[in-house]
């Protein structure tokens, strides 16, 4: 082991239980801080869990997303600084500012505290003040697990409504100022080698100077269920951060009312439909309000009770830059139907799950019919899926290795 860094971990926001964000930020703090590391963690809202070991600063947006009052109009009282003005102006033009802004605010609470630092570590914020501190001459990296470019393009696809793509085109704005600020930070991290051949052509970073880092799971925490606890039978699970077209949930829904002419297939949905998205209206054009169950977030007990229980956890994803949630279903060996699109070819494997052509609802129809079908193929695919996880996908092993990259890193910097 090397000798112990001074590490700022920075994440623009960390919901606990639900998104990659928030996982990443806790799981990956504690086994660096396990290593003989210190870690403080910065955040904005929704703020993360973090376990002992690891500092947390808390840096306060106007938190203009939260639920239940998202692009909510903030008090007058509440503005402290030009910041949150630029905060509020941005979001009242349709643009999404938290990447901005959180760097914004954190360049302002590093710099007085550089000396404190050995590396400063950015969680896809990839904001203007990152560069503050580039300046400065603090060491700083960031993680991009993948271009935000492609959200956009897929969201784009997805309407035809000519004042939804103009409002689109303004939400994802940040995109240009990430692929502007990515270039010139002292190191840029990724989670699959499917995602760093994408920063390489949505952000102009040569592919050979990305470092790919899987991340992972606790596999001590993600376990097969108990020998004396059985699956219930014809549930579907799937677990996604965002309703929107990227996650390919309208499709999975479409696939569902297929299933449930022949038997009485249910779904349980780990998140939340958005007030009047896709997959509220695939609901009532479906009419599959008695067979899905929106849990929101859960905590991670919960979690893996929830994988435990399914049948087979299905990714219908249109594009997924590493997909953490098919590993947590892995390591419960729990049987996996994926699309095939993104990084999921290269995190499942060929023997975990069946693949299927992303958007296509015939084939994710039939594959979830035959594993539903079929108890020793569901049997195999989750045997050889947490045989995948233990080989390859835990926190130790990427925390061991982000250290290691944060030496080289440093170790550049220093020539």
């Amino acid at each position: 082991m090397g000798r112990s860094l001074r590490i700022a971990l920075l994440s623009y926001r960390s919901k606990p239980h639900s998104g990659g964000q928030g996982v990443y930020v806790r799981a990956l703090s504690r086994e660096l801080a396990e290593l003989g590391h210190r870690v403080e963690v910065f955040s904005g809202q929704p703020y993360p869990e973090l376990d002992d070991g690891v500092a947390l600063t808390r840096l306060p947006s106007l938190d203009l997303y939260r639920e239940p009052d998202p692009f909510r109009t903030p008090r007058l009282r509440e503005f402290r600084d030009g910041v949150d003005v630029l905060e509020w102006a941005t979001m009242c033009t349709a643009g999404f500012p938290e990447p901005m802004t959180f760097s914004l605010r954190a360049a302002r609470h590093l710099l007085p505290r550089a000396a404190e630092f050995d590396v400063v570590h950015d969680n896809q914020s990839l904001g203007w003040g990152l560069l503050r501190l580039v300046r400065a001459g603090l060491p700083t990296v960031a993680t991009v697990h993948h271009p935000v470019a492609i959200d956009r393009r897929l969201e784009l696809a997805a309407t035809r409504s000519l004042r939804r793509r103009l409002t689109l085109h303004r939400w994802y704005g940040f995109t240009g100022m990430q692929a502007r600020v990515a270039p010139r930070l002292d190191g840029i991290t990724t989670v699959s080698e499917n995602s760093r051949r994408d920063i390489a052509t949505h952000m102009g970073l040569p592919a050979d100077g990305i470092e790919v880092i899987p991340v992972g799971i606790d596999p001590d925490e993600f376990t097969p269920p108990p020998p004396d606890r059985p699956r219930d039978a014809d549930s579907i699970l799937v677990i996604t951060s965002a309703d929107v077209a990227l996650k390919g949930l309208v499709h999975l829904l479409e696939a569902l009312a297929k299933l449930r002419t022949e038997r009485p297939v249910w779904l349980t949905v780990v998140g939340t439909a958005r007030p009047g998205g896709p997959a509220e209206a695939a609901l009532d054009r479906l009419a599959l309000r008695d067979a899905v169950r929106f849990t929101g977030a859960v905590p991670g007990s919960e979690l893996v009770r929830l994988l435990q229980r399914a049948s087979v956890v299905a990714i219908p994803s249109l594009y997924e830059g590493f997909s953490l949630p098919a590993v947590e279903a892995m390591a419960c060996a729990t049987p996996l139907v994926t699309t095939d699109a993104g990084a999921l070819p290269e995190v499942v494997g060929t023997e975990a799950g069946l693949r299927v052509r992303a958007g296509d609802v015939g084939e994710l129809t039939t594959a979830l019919q035959r594993v539903l079908d079929s108890p020793a193929l569901a049997e195999r695919l989750g045997r050889a899926g947490r045989r995948r996880v233990l080989d390859a996908y835990t926190w130790r092993s990427t925390a061991q290795r982000t250290a290691d990259w944060y030496e080289r890193t440093l170790e550049r910097s220093r020539c």
